[in-house]
């Protein structure tokens, strides 16, 4: 996909929504999570705490009690990360009694972190233990009287909420990347499925460019039927016009030769100087409407949908009906043919064009004449590819400055050869309507060279 393709906007714009969704929908899970786990931690923790404040409350008051055992080995065992602590608040005095978990120096208290405490005086919250241990304590006020206050508090270890929490991510990442490779292809998919019918009519475009098709046929989406129809429409329309111009020209060319034809009769009848010069005009006008009747029929047939031929068989048909013409000459025709093409247009204008100029160089031509056929390949791949025929002869050839005088219609610099000329303005005519041109210049044989590029027809 191109850069300015719009399946590629499409695709990426589905793909970033896709991921930005995912992305955020992974942290408002992962955070939802480890909100639940220390909730979940919580609840345990206060299970041991109001364990603990039921035997302070029972216990004789001024006394600091022992708790009975909670059934938990880890607060047994030195530095286990598991601690219970009861400080009992005697004027600006404590009494502390701790787990045996707990070492020498004690937890820290909560109320000491800032905050206020929640409903029932509970206070939660991350503390750093012993040996930069993490965490998790709760702690509660049990106010026996005014000399009887005490703060309890259970902590546990916190690296088991970031373990769980982290599995729970680690999880969460490997789901929704799976499930971002499962969004990108459905993109990748729906975008070259959904917009297959605008491939459809590419394709339906430059067959009808290159006269395999008259119109776009096939169902297309609501969508884009509208625009198949306009179209067609479009298509239809343009033939019509042409169809009228030319109906036109030849009711025109029509009427014009009654006309013509009486005064050239009139003037057959004569013989003076008027008449030539009646007879001379006459002639000149009759050719000028046989050409552009000519023109304006080659114009209706390029305007709309024509053949597509191949170029090799024409060419070489060419040179054999010109090989037996000049035969008594002796020339040498060599045929070079590089690239098989096809020709988006009328054999028989191919025929024209190629017969006039190999004619030219076998006339001028001494006793050699080149043609060599080739792919001329586009600069980018988005411009249409055209095709030369290169012809060559070792004759006199022309100089620079009268190369644009014998493309003149009419125009001969020598009348020793035999012809009209009109023969390179004919085909610089053909070439102009088909969109191509002719070109001029020294062969490397020593003659002239005519290049001939025409647009090539899509395979």
């Amino acid at each position: 996909m191109r850069t300015s393709s719009l399946a590629r906007r499409l695709f990426l714009t589905a793909t970033a929504v896709s991921v930005v969704v995912l992305i955020v929908s992974g942290l408002v899970l992962s955070s939802l999570y480890r909100a639940s786990v220390e909730r979940a931690f919580d609840r345990r923790l206060n299970v041991y705490l109001k364990t603990i404040v039921a035997d302070v409350a029972s216990a004789n008051p001024g006394t600091l009690p022992e708790p009975a055992p909670l059934g938990e080995p880890l607060f047994e065992m030195p530095l286990s990360g598991w601690y219970w602590q009861i400080t009992r608040l005697v004027g600006d005095k404590q009494e502390v009694r701790n787990s045996h978990s707990v070492p020498a120096t004690g937890l820290p208290m909560l109320e000491n972190l800032g905050g206020a405490p929640g409903p029932g005086g509970l206070r939660e919250g991350y503390v750093a233990g012993p040996e930069g241990q993490r965490l998790r304590a709760v702690a509660r006020m049990v106010d026996l009287g005014e000399d009887d206050r005490y703060v309890v508090t259970v902590a546990g270890d916190a690296n088991e909420i970031d373990d769980e929490s982290e599995d729970f991510f680690d999880a969460l990442v490997l789901t929704f990347g799976a499930l971002g490779a499962a969004f990108v292809a459905t993109a990748w998919f729906q975008v070259r499925f959904g917009l297959r019918p605008l491939r459809r009519i590419s394709d339906a475009l430059s067959a009808i460019r290159s006269g395999r098709r008259e119109r776009l046929e096939g169902a297309f989406p609501e969508e884009i039927a509208p625009l198949a129809r306009e179209v067609n429409a479009l298509l239809d329309s343009n033939r019509e016009i042409v169809d009228r111009a030319r109906t036109h020209v030849g009711n025109l060319a029509h009427v014009l030769k009654t006309p013509l034809s009486v005064l050239l009769n009139e003037a057959s009848n004569r013989e003076d100087a008027i008449a030539d010069k009646v007879r001379e005009q006459v002639g000149v006008m009759r050719e000028q409407v046989q050409h552009h009747l000519e023109r304006a029929r080659l114009a209706a047939r390029n305007a709309v949908v024509g053949t597509v031929i191949d170029v090799t068989p024409v060419v070489i048909g060419v040179i054999r009906t010109m090989s037996k013409i000049y035969r008594e000459r002796g020339l040498t025709i060599d045929t070079r043919i590089i690239d098989e093409v096809k020709f988006h247009g009328e054999q028989q204008d191919l025929e024209e064009m190629l017969g006039n100029l190999v004619d030219n160089a076998c006339k001028w031509g001494n006793s050699r004449v080149d043609v060599e056929v080739f792919t001329e390949r586009p600069a980018k791949t988005a411009d249409r590819a055209f095709f030369r025929v290169v012809i060559d002869d070792d004759g006199p050839g022309l100089p620079a400055d009268a190369r644009e005088e014998v493309l003149t219609r009419g125009r001969r610099l020598d009348e020793s050869k035999p012809g009209s000329g009109l023969g390179l303005s004919i085909v610089v005519d053909l070439a102009i309507l088909y969109r191509g041109r002719l070109e001029l210049g020294t062969a490397p044989i020593g003659g002239l060279r005519a290049e001939l590029v025409l647009p090539a027809a899509e395979a």
